[in-house]
């Protein structure tokens, strides 16, 4: 790959020993409508202690440093018209699928499948909120919780403070079909908080999808407690609006044998940040967390933050981190991934990868990679790269007469490649690649 001009900045850390503001958590948490009551009242209560002594990130914080959280933080969301224009036809949609539908955050019955799926219980937060024996009471908050420590991670305690909706699944067994979560936007200010608690007991396997447009702004948080020998395969492909602003968090907790792998593909969108926490507690198991993202500034600001702590605490598990941003027209990609390796964690293999690929001189890609070992046999690396067009490669397809405007939507999908390989259903991989091409076929003319 090509050298290319990047506007580069301090990437040293810095930590902001100034007071957050009260005043500034007390008008975000007046705009909301809090939940009272049900078997999730003592972990929102925890989590509004700890909310207030972190309060909400300021610009100078350490992991916000290259990510301006006031569109987060402000009281209420800027009003975003929804689109008049019908959408491609939905991802996902000729696959045999358990289908939940939100709408501004909230549970769409009519529109969604019967829960019942054999291997698995399935229930929304709203309706199971009085059920003081449902299992999620052991869950919901918890893994939130943990993943604050090193670093605290204000809206994802905000989350579990205000979330009135989500999905809750139990599985016991390998279900027949994804569960596939989709988000609709009817309102132009819905501030939505969504939280999702997934349990997969041992030997449990589930391919839980995300996939539509949640909000004006959007709050998520998935909890997954993936027993030994357990597989969570999720996926998300949310279509963010061009104004919208977002952050997701998403904490797993793996144990002994047990893989996850999350994949997410972002396009479009103003402000998103997505964060992932993954902790090994058993011996043997596997972590892969990948992103593919396109960022196209011509229909106005792109910003898209990635943030990723991998914990190692058990002997010979794997994690992989694999992100690849396509920017232009001014668009700005970030990542931040770190890898720790607690004394005792022998054999651990950790990677890490986070590439840009720039398709104009505007655009800035800032990464800040870590590693922090305690063990003396292990094998991690970790690397990130900023280049431009390969033009060799460019001048090898247009000589065999590819058009321009194709040759660079091959290059493309040639360089996001390796974040789609961690999709493992080649089935799903497929239709994702297809709609990756389509989406750079249809703005491949517009180079800015």
């Amino acid at each position: 790959m090509s050298d290319v001009a990047v506007k580069q900045k301090d990437l040293t850390p810095q930590v902001s020993g100034a007071p957050k503001p009260a005043n500034a958590l007390d008008a975000r948490l007046d705009a909301l409508d809090l939940p009272e009551g049900g078997f999730t009242a003592a972990a929102r209560s925890d989590a509004l202690s700890r909310l207030r002594d972190t309060g909400l990130p300021g610009p100078r914080d350490e992991y916000w440093r290259y990510t301006d959280p006031k569109a987060f933080n402000a009281p209420n969301p800027q009003p975003i018209p929804v689109e008049d224009k019908a959408p491609d036809s939905p991802l996902f949609a000729d696959l045999d699928r358990l289908l939940l539908v939100f709408v501004d955050g909230r549970f769409d019955a009519a529109a969604s499948s019967d829960l019942t799926l054999d291997g698995s219980e399935i229930s929304i937060l709203s309706n199971a909120e009085g059920d003081a024996n449902h299992w999620a009471k052991d869950l919901y908050g918890k893994l939130e919780a943990a993943g604050q420590n090193p670093v605290s991670r204000p809206f994802a305690a905000l989350n579990t403070v205000a979330a009135t909706e989500g999905v809750l699944i139990r599985v016991t067994g390998t279900v027949s079909k994804p569960v596939h979560i989709l988000h609709r936007r009817e309102a132009q200010d819905a501030d939505v908080n969504w939280h999702h608690v997934i349990r997969l007991e041992e030997g449990a396997e589930l391919t839980l999808l995300e996939t539509g447009m949640v909000g004006a702004r959007s709050n998520g948080v998935i909890e997954a407690d993936l027993a030994p020998e357990a597989k969570l395969h999720h996926i998300a492909a949310k279509r963010a609006g061009h104004q919208t602003v977002g952050t997701t968090a998403i904490f797993a907790r793996v144990d002994r044998e047990a893989q996850f792998r999350s994949f997410t593909l972002s396009v479009n969108g103003t402000m998103m940040r997505n964060e992932g926490v993954i902790e090994f507690v058993g011996d043997d198991a596997l972590g892969h967390i990948a992103a593919a993202v396109l960022g196209d500034g011509d229909t106005g600001p792109f910003h898209h933050d990635d943030t990723v702590f991998i914990t190692h605490g058990a002997e010979r598990c794997e994690s992989r981190q694999v992100f690849k941003k396509v920017l232009k027209n001014g668009a700005k990609g970030v990542f931040q991934g770190k890898i720790l390796v607690k004394p005792g964690a022998q054999k651990t293999d950790g990677y890490q990868i986070s590439q840009a690929l720039l398709l104009d001189e505007d655009s800035q890609f800032l990464a800040k990679p870590e590693l922090e070992i305690y063990a003396d046999d292990v094998v991690c690396s970790h690397g990130s790269t900023t280049g431009a067009i390969d033009e060799t490669a460019l001048f090898y397809l247009r000589s065999r007469g590819v058009p321009y405007d194709r040759a660079i939507v091959l290059l493309v999908l040639s360089f996001l490649a390796d974040a789609l390989e961690e999709v493992a259903d080649e089935g799903l991989r497929g239709e994702i690649n297809d709609r990756l091409e389509a989406w750079l076929t249809r703005r491949a003319g517009k180079r800015g």
